[in-house]
Order: C-alpha cells, then sequence, then structure tokens
C-alpha cells in the first residue's frame, strides 16, 4: 500500500488536555498525535499546565507552540478526591474517568475565552480534541464553534467496552462498582451538544463507534485509537525461533489484564521446558503472581522483570516470540501494537481493541469464555502453536507488514488530514479501512491437545 505522505497548509487548533511525552497511556497519545499532525500541518496545542515543563524539553515553545491552561486548582482538588475514592491500588479507573470528566468543562471554557478572538477572525481552519479520550467527556464548546462555522473534529473516542459477563468478578477485583451506572454520562447537558454540532466524531474503536447513537452516524469514522511510530520501534527482530518459544507478557499488573490467566496457560509448557515466559510490568497483582508462580512450580522458566523503560524494553523483547495477552476488556491495547511491530506474534482474546489489530494471518485469537475454558484454549493453542513453530515467522512477518500499512502514524496523519478536507467542504467523506472477518482457514478449526498431552507437552 503506498502513502500520499502528503503536507497541508491548514492552521489547526490542538485540544489535548493530556498530552505529555515523559507519560503513559492517554497523556502519551495525547502528545503523539499532536506531534505526528505538527509534522503535517500548522498546529498550536492547548493543553493542562501540568504538561508544560515536558513539552518545552521537547523543544516547543510556550505561546508560540503551545498554550498552557491553568486549571491546577480544580485538577488538583479531582486528583486528591480519586485518590481517596480509589486509593493507591491503581484500580476503579472508571472513578478516575468521571471525576475527570465533570471538570473538564472549565477546561473547555478556559479555552473558548483565551481564542474566542481568534477563532472568530478565522485564525485556525480546524479544531481538533484530541482528549479527553472517553466518550463520557462532554464538550459545551462545540455548540460554540457550530455557531462561528469553525468545523470542530473530536477523537480519538473510545471506552465503554462492557464488561464480560463471564467475569464478573475481575469486575469486582478491579472495583468498577461506578461502571454499573456508566450510562448515566449521557444525561449530561454536553453529551447531546458534542455529537449534534461536532463535524466528525472519530470513534477509536467498533464498540465506541456502536455506541454512537445512530441519528449521528454519519458523521462518525472509524479510526482506531493507537498507532506506532515506526522510528520509535525500530528495533529489528533477529531472534530465531527453536525448541524453546519464549513467550512475553507487557502490561500493568492487574486482574483485567489477565497475567493470572497467560501464566496458568502457560504452566504446562513451562514444566516441560518447552517454553519460557517473561512478564513486564508492574502492579497491585505483583505479589500474588509471585506466589502463584511458586504454586504452580515454575520458577526457573518465569522471571518478572517488573516495570522496564520503553527503550530497554524493546531489546529485552528482541528474544522474544509470542505476546501472550489474555487481557478481558481492552479498550485499545497499544501494547499488542508494539508487540506486533517488534515483530513479536500476538495470543489475544478476540474480544474489543485488540482482537481489531490481530488477523488470523498475523496472529491467534482465542474466543472469550469462562475463566476455566478460557485457560484451556490459550493451553490448547499453545499446543499448536508449539507443533507448527514454522507458522510464526510467517506471521511474524505479517503482522510487521500490518502494522505498517494501518497502524503507523504517518498512516493515521494522513487519514487525519482526509478528514479535515471533509469538514472543510473539500472533498466527500473519506472510507477508511475496518477490520475485516477473519477468511482464512490457517487456524480456523483450532487442533485440540488431550488434556494428558498438554501436561506434559
Amino acid at each position: 500500500m503506498s502513502f500520499n505522505h502528503r503536507q497541508c497548509d491548514l492552521n489547526v487548533l490542538v485540544i489535548a488536555e493530556a498530552a505529555n511525552p515523559e507519560w503513559t497511556s492517554v497523556p502519551l497519545l495525547g502528545w503523539l498525535h499532536t506531534q505526528a499532525l505538527s509534522k503535517k500541518c500548522n498546529v498550536h496545542l492547548v493543553t493542562q499546565i501540568r504538561n508544560k515543563k515536558d513539552i518545552e524539553s521537547e523543544g516547543w515553545e510556550i505561546e508560540k507552540d503551545f498554550t498552557a491552561i491553568d486549571t491546577e486548582f480544580i485538577a488538583a482538588f479531582i486528583h486528591k478526591l480519586s485518590k481517596l475514592l480509589r486509593g493507591n491500588s491503581g484500580l476503579a479507573w472508571t472513578i478516575n474517568t468521571a471525576l475527570e470528566s465533570l471538570s473538564y468543562p472549565f477546561f473547555e471554557y478556559l479555552v473558548w475565552k483565551q481564542f474566542k478572538q481568534q477563532l472568530k477572525s478565522g485564525k485556525y481552519d480546524v479544531v481538533h480534541r484530541i482528549t479527553p479520550v472517553s466518550p463520557t467527556a462532554p464538550s459545551y464548546l462545540a455548540k460554540k464553534l457550530h455557531s462561528i462555522n469553525v468545523p470542530f473534529v473530536v477523537g480519538p473516542m473510545n471506552g465503554g467496552v462492557p464488561w464480560p459477563k463471564q467475569f464478573r468478578e475481575v469486575r469486582h477485583k478491579e472495583r468498577e462498582w461506578l461502571s454499573y451506572v456508566r450510562d448515566f454520562y449521557k444525561l449530561l447537558p454536553g453529551y447531546l451538544s458534542l455529537r449534534k454540532h461536532s463535524d466528525c466524531l472519530l470513534a477509536g474503536s467498533l464498540a465506541t463507534k456502536n455506541q454512537i447513537p445512530d441519528q449521528f452516524q454519519d458523521k462518525v469514522l472509524y479510526i482506531p485509537e493507537n498507532a506506532i511510530d515506526l522510528n520509535r520501534f525500530s528495533v529489528n527482530h533477529t531472534h530465531k525461533t527453536n525448541n524453546i518459544i519464549k513467550a512475553a507478557f507487557v502490561g500493568r499488573l492487574v486482574p483485567y489484564k489477565g497475567p493470572d490467566i497467560a501464566l496458568r496457560a502457560i504452566a504446562p509448557f513451562l514444566k516441560s521446558g518447552s517454553m519460557e515466559f517473561d512478564i513486564f510490568g508492574d502492579g497491585p497483582m505483583r505479589e500474588e503472581l509471585s506466589q502463584l508462580i511458586k504454586q504452580l512450580g515454575v520458577e526457573s522458566s518465569v522471571k518478572m522483570h517488573g516495570f522496564v523503560e520503553n527503550k530497554k524494553l524493546q531489546q529485552k523483547l528482541q528474544d522474544s516470540d509470542l505476546f501472550l495477552f489474555p487481557s478481558l476488556r481492552e479498550f485499545g491495547g497499544a501494547a499488542v501494537m508494539e508487540a506486533m511491530a517488534l515483530g513479536l506474534v500476538p495470543v489475544v482474546v478476540d474480544y474489543a481493541g485488540p482482537s481489531e489489530y490481530v488477523t488470523e494471518m498475523s496472529g491467534y485469537k482465542i474466543p472469550l469464555a469462562p475463566r476455566e475454558e478460557l485457560i484451556r484454549a490459550f493451553q490448547e493453542k499453545l499446543y499448536y502453536i508449539k507443533n507448527n513453530i514454522r507458522e510464526l515467522e510467517r506471521k511474524r512477518s505479517m503482522g510487521k507488514k500490518r502494522i505498517t500499512e494501518h497502524y503507523s502514524w504517518e498512516r493515521k496523519t494522513d487519514q487525519i488530514l482526509e478528514v479535515y478536507d471533509w469538514v472543510l467542504g473539500r472533498s466527500s467523506k473519506p472510507q477508511f479501512y475496518t477490520p475485516p472477518l477473519d477468511n482464512l482457514d490457517v487456524d480456523k478449526i483450532p487442533i485440540a491437545a488431550p488434556l494428558e498431552e498438554i501436561q506434559t507437552a
């Protein structure tokens, strides 16, 4: 596939309340998205003041390249309240998202107050709100921009993936009590205003796209939330798979990511010496996993590395074959993209974000099922992989090709420029790639191994 690699002369006001090159998750997404756009058109970023120092360290100049809005007196209170309600566990993210959604309108109010005259005078062709990512975040700016005929693009919007009914206990372990009443956000005044007065809604996942009411679907486009900087993930995978398959897990050690599921699934192969397992990440489940490793008797074949800085992590992953990632409710799944870019073959749950990135050409998808059935299904797939090792090289190559063609920042930014042309009336609505139904026969009918064979695999 060839890209346009186009440039444009548009002036774009990017709103990314969370945009930080030194952080992870949504703040890093906000920064990477803005940075990618700045290479293609004239961008001025509006962000929260907490990001000022780290953005300046990237060579961006305050006022010239970006504006930092000070809402710390509210943001600091929200942070303290969230910490009080959530504790130090790193769980209950719905509470944090809800509180931020309630405080965000003040940030937009200050943006409008500071940029109103510039927007009215036509200084900016388009306003693009990148973060907040959560579709629960309302917008009161949408109506104001609509009234002065300045196109407003929102997204990627991503979130709201339903909790799998088979894993209610994980939902409770994650302290996601508020998720039961999540739909109340639709009663916020800014909910309807954002969808009614925006010119384009970028859905970061198919789940989020399907949540947007039918009357607004004509302004919806699917563009995955995450993307890969191909220069940043430039480590060449040189490991040659042999009789010992090396698997890795990367992510926060929390219940919904399923590190315990991965460990139980791979345990028989660790005992037999046919596989090794590296766990990268930290979180509240670390001690529990350490105990599970001892309980399963696989200490010699598992290594828990804790949190590893990105560049060092890439080097360590050079020696891995598989990315074992049984996350049960992943909105985006940037870790899966990154693993594929590095040459690892993903083995994921066929649900939400990761299932949109992985095809049977580039990895393995395991149907969502109750815990014991899911562990069993992962074991059967690992047994199949063990007996079809040469298949990994083809999937590795196809995975890297898939990332380059569909999920690079270069590709994503070209798509965003097509969106800008559309909302400005310069072109028709773009037709972007959406994940296809798998139609290959490679492992449509998985080879089920007898349990006794798995135990001695």
